[in-house]
């Protein structure tokens, strides 16, 4: 996977938990850098390690279904794509959480990571450098939480399902263009 290929999936990672972050700034009195840092940490954190867990994962028994990873890639990337595009469209509406405590920001650092995880399946499928992939995946998604506080206290709910739109979008097209290479790359 090229360096611009990882920064896009890097960003569209990030939109979830940008989305949440923007919640956390809505429903946070008065936003301090503490706040923005705390989000940034945990989000950032979580989407760096959970490729990493995917990753080891999947390269246990990748030499299994060598003939068959793209197709698993993009079945991935499709799945989580599509499942944010849903969440963006419907009209639920989530009501956030002021508090900044473990037992507040750990379960939302492990659900907004869960696509991370199946990210770093596909990357080991890929033969991708995990090493910068987790990097660039783990700083994109600590700046985009700690703006989405930011952005959360300024401008309201707004953007938050645009957000989340856009990186569905583009964790589909990612997993299109994987399956596309792979296909015309072979004939």
């Amino acid at each position: 996977m090229s360096l611009f290929d990882l920064i896009v999936t890097a960003i569209a990672l990030s939109m979830d938990a940008f989305a949440v972050s923007i919640t956390k700034g809505l429903s946070t009195p008065k936003v301090r850098l503490k706040h923005s840092l705390i989000c940034g940490a945990y989000f950032g954190g979580f989407q760096a390690l959970m490729p990493l867990l995917g990753f080891l994962l999947a390269n246990s028994f990748a030499s299994y279904i060598r003939a068959y990873d793209h197709w698993i890639a993009f079945i991935l990337l499709a799945l989580i794509g599509v499942n944010m595009v849903r969440e963006a469209l419907s009209e639920d509406s989530e009501n956030g959480n002021a508090s900044f405590a473990f037992r507040v920001m750990l379960p939302l650092a492990v659900a907004t990571s869960i696509d991370a995880l199946a990210t770093g399946v596909s990357f080991a499928l890929t033969d991708t450098n995990i090493w910068a992939a987790i990097s660039i995946i783990g700083a994109t998604t600590f700046l985009f939480s700690m703006a989405g506080v930011k952005v959360g206290s300024v401008f309201g709910a707004k953007y938050k399902s645009k957000a989340e739109f856009i990186g569905g979008l583009i964790l589909i097209l990612m997993g299109l263009k994987i399956l596309v290479e792979h296909l015309y790359g072979a004939a």
